[in-house]
């Protein structure tokens, strides 16, 4: 099915953190030398007074960010998933966990579609390790617009966050009219008879498999979450009430990200069956993005194949 597709986080997120410097003189970016990759080039080019390059040297970055947290600005950390989490976790859990200073630490190229990097580049437990850190905002936008608001929102909290960002272009999830906000999760289709959850750009790829499903007489609830901490207990309750069976869909690990925060809350304030779909246990490779959903079976029409599975197994005789 055709959809639109919005402008790619990457550039949405250098554009709208040169708005906000516009703005606000504390706002500084410092970059891990791959400023075209990330997006935040324009930024140098506009700001090139704040704009700090650090090069290959996350733990390094993430401690002078921490710094100049402690003396007043707001310092957004720009690199690749991969190094500025997994690399420099130290430097964040000491420096900017434990004492709380207002960093912003953006992990770019995101999930499985990476631009052929393969798995060296991949990460898929960036979730799981951020959202166990105490006192970090770890968030995930869905699209173009989500994320232009996520920015500023990231940048307005107080304290430590963390933000997903996507290389490629995703389709339109929400218009001029949406308002994001921190810790609230969004209802993308109302259904009956399964709850799909999900997060960043894979939402719209279940909104696809829910349409899929509706097709084959399946009525299926689809809840985005692009705030993973602080979660919206709430909005997952109220989701998992109206079918009494969640399936969450996650371009991560599924031991320890979305699927295992939605399981923790559903374990203790409404247990009902969840399945979690995602990477399994798996490290990533190259390949193109068709290539890529397709194997590791996160496309919509593998989801919807899965989620029938699901349904199916739920009505066997015990």
């Amino acid at each position: 099915m055709e959809r639109t597709l919005g402008k790619a986080a990457r550039f949405v997120f250098g554009e709208t953190v040169v708005e906000l410097a516009n703005e606000d003189p504390r706002v500084l970016v410092l970059d891990g030398d791959v400023a075209t990759s990330t997006g935040v080039d324009v930024f140098e080019a506009a700001h090139p007074e704040r704009f700090l390059q650090m090069g290959i040297g996350e733990q390094n970055m993430l401690a002078v960010a921490a710094g100049l947290a402690s003396v007043g600005f707001v310092p957004i950390v720009s690199g690749f998933a991969c190094f500025v989490v997994s690399r420099a976790l130290d430097s964040i859990r000491v420096l900017i966990a434990q004492t709380g200073l207002n960093v912003k630490i953006v992990g770019g190229y995101t999930g499985l579609l990476t631009g052929l990097t393969g798995k060296t580049h991949q990460i898929f437990n960036d979730i799981a390790i951020m959202r166990t850190l105490p006192g970090i905002v770890v968030l995930a936008p869905g699209d173009e617009e989500e994320t232009r608001q996520a920015v500023r929102a990231m940048v307005a909290a107080a304290g430590p966050v963390y933000m997903q960002v996507t290389r490629d272009p995703s389709p339109v999830l929400f218009t001029n009219g949406y308002h994001f906000e921190i810790g609230r999760s969004v209802v993308l289709r109302e259904g009956s008879d399964v709850t799909l959850i999900s997060a960043g750009p894979q939402s719209s790829r279940v909104r696809d498999a829910a349409e899929i499903l509706a097709r084959h007489d399946i009525d299926a609830l689809v809840l985005h979450v692009p705030t993973i901490k602080p979660i919206d207990q709430e909005g997952i309750v109220q989701a998992a009430r109206a079918t009494g069976c969640v399936v969450v869909i996650e371009e991560q690990n599924v031991l320890g990200g979305l699927g295992g925060a939605v399981a923790e809350v559903l374990a203790e304030r409404y247990p009902v069956p969840v399945v979690r779909i995602g990477i399994n246990d798996t490290y990533g490779e190259s390949g193109p993005n068709e290539a890529l959903l397709d194997k590791y079976r996160l496309s919509a029409g593998a989801v919807a194949q899965q989620v029938e599975g699901v349904l199916a197994r739920r009505k066997e005789p015990v």
